[in-house]
């Protein structure tokens, strides 16, 4: 009875492959999960260094405000990881040879590559102070410059005392002259992330950008642009009204309305429409705007799991993630899959 039993349903398995779709409900596994479930919050960006003239740092005071109110315990940004920098620069022939910004400078200062210094992170984190000495902060700062963490290592510098940015402890001249420069760049990583970190005294951020799985390997590159880009341009026309508006609103003294503006699900579900829906729908052979779309899901599923990873050994943390708004959609729906993960609604945090 069991085995007659057993081969019908086999049968069935293998007759209707419809039915392999979500067989099984995951959603409710962790219902009953001991403990906190973590907090995740995706703040979807615009690029601020596409803002004519830059950013001033005062013009996001009120949005930085609302996120120190969330209070996350990891803030993660839209960057490189030291880690896959080095990946590309021993695999260039697969993954380019202008993926990463150099570390040669730091490497000669502290005598460390990239996987040393990553090892050295690593050590020197396990065992980190509630109150480091300027000194620890400085050589904090010097090992992430050398495993290619910019953003870690403005976070150490800012929180160091203005007469301790200095020298020493394994920054020399042109590692501080490094850091000092990044004062002036007008990314969100840095004036957003960065200074978050900074105001609640992180240690670090989290770089969890991928672009491992979305270089596309085609036999004309420019023609897979060009597919690309007249798919997106077939279907443009309310998201170019709600773009002019991201405009708009960027120049305003204070971006908290521009941010408000962007997390919104009716301009997030127009920049997912118009990344997706007319690719998916485009004929051309070969199907270039597909493959296009097959890398964007690509590199957000790595990206996705690279923000899992920051917080896999921390169970109920509070999580901060600052992505470019067309990111948003997919992060929101994938990481809401995650047990004992919830999705903070970003509009209540930005009211």
């Amino acid at each position: 009875m069991t085995r007659t039993w057993l081969k019908a349903a086999l049968a069935v398995a293998m007759t209707a492959p419809l039915l392999a779709h979500a067989q099984v409900d995951l959603t409710t596994l962790d219902r009953d999960m001991a403990g906190s479930r973590a907090q995740v919050l995706v703040l979807a960006s615009i690029h601020l260094s596409a803002v004519p003239g830059g950013v001033e740092d005062a013009a996001l005071d009120s949005l930085l405000d609302r996120l120190a109110a969330f209070a996350p315990d990891i803030v993660a940004i839209e960057a490189l990881s030291g880690e896959e920098c080095d990946l590309a620069a021993r695999h260039a022939a697969r993954y380019g040879h202008d993926y990463c910004a150099a570390t040669d400078v730091a490497q000669t200062a502290t005598g460390l590559d990239v996987p040393a210094a990553l090892v050295a992170i690593e050590s020197t984190l396990k065992t980190w102070p509630t109150q480091p000495t300027s000194a620890q902060r400085r050589a904090l700062a010097a090992l992430f410059l050398a495993a290619n963490d910019r953003a870690s290592a403005y976070t150490q510098w800012l929180q160091l005392p203005e007469s301790e940015r200095r020298t020493g402890d394994g920054l020399d001249a042109a590692l501080v002259d490094q850091l000092t420069r990044l004062s002036a760049r007008s990314n969100e990583s840095y004036q957003v992330g960065v200074r978050l970190a900074a105001r609640l005294g992180l240690p670090r951020v989290h770089a969890i950008d991928n672009h491992t799985g979305d270089r596309a390997d085609v036999e004309d590159v420019q023609a897979f642009g060009r597919a690309v880009q007249q798919a997106w341009d077939s279907d443009r026309g309310a998201l170019d009204a709600r773009i002019a508006q991201e405009k708009t609103l960027s120049q305003a003294d204070d971006l908290l309305p521009l941010y408000r503006y962007v997390n919104a699900p009716a301009h997030l579900r127009a920049l997912a429409e118009n990344n997706v829906r007319p690719a998916m729908r485009a004929a051309s052979e070969p199907r270039y705007p597909q493959i296009w779309v097959g890398g964007w899901e690509t590199r957000n599923l790595r990206m996705v799991a690279n923000i899992r990873e920051t917080f896999r050994e921390r169970p109920g943390a509070r999580v901060l993630t600052i992505v470019g708004a067309s990111h948003k959609p997919w992060f929101d729906a994938w990481l809401g899959q995650l047990q004992g993960v919830d999705i903070v609604d970003a509009a209540q945090v930005l009211d």
